[in-house]
């Protein structure tokens, strides 16, 4: 395989455009490359929690995770393209169906709180939220396939069971909510 970037300062961009993989030039402001920047930096937050301990089952998970959003950033660079297979989408549902099945039921709201890397997981579960409402954004204006959107918003849920997976390693919990609340209804209960 040829080298696919040969010069990284182009200089190209300095009007306020950027190339998409069509080699068409859009504004920087635009829908487009707002999603594929939100798709860029959820791919770096998972790369930042990759750096924290955890199972082995779940750094491969990651690793897979930010092999499939690369190809849904080339996906978003270049309008018309399928690069997300629908393969990508069922890796999640089972890792959900597999990671959930373990965790005990919610009774309250979790906090982002608790280790290191359960925090890393909650901003890298609130980017891939802001990812998704991106490519929604862009899906108003532009006809795209649904599975980008799909693989955002069951990331996200990921996100959220693996940082309960995470808090919980090594006889941790998670940080619950103390909702004023529920606690007077518990107690005049």
């Amino acid at each position: 395989m040829g080298k696919r970037v040969t010069a990284v300062a182009t200089r190209t961009g300095d009007d306020g455009t950027t190339g998409l993989g069509n080699n068409t030039r859009v504004s920087k402001a635009s829908a487009r490359p707002h999603a594929m920047g939100d798709v860029d930096e959820l791919n770096s937050q998972i790369g930042l929690l990759l750096c924290e301990p955890m199972p082995d089952d779940v750094r491969q998970l990651l690793t897979d995770i930010q092999d499939q959003l690369f190809n849904l950033g080339g996906e978003l660079s270049i309008p018309g393209f399928a690069l997300l297979k629908d393969e990508a989408l069922a890796q999640l549902d089972e890792a959900l169906a597999h990671y959930n099945k373990a965790l005990p039921r919610l009774e309250e709201f979790i906090l982002p709180a608790g280790t290191r890397a359960a925090c890393l997981a909650h901003v890298a579960r609130t980017v891939a939220r802001r990812a998704e409402r991106a490519v929604v954004s862009l899906q108003e204006t532009e006809e795209m396939r649904p599975a980008p959107r799909k693989y955002l918003n069951r990331l996200s849920d990921l996100l959220f069971v693996l940082s309960r997976v995470l808090n919980r390693m090594n006889e941790g919990t998670e940080v619950y909510w103390k909702s004023e609340k529920l606690a007077r209804s518990r107690a005049e209960g």
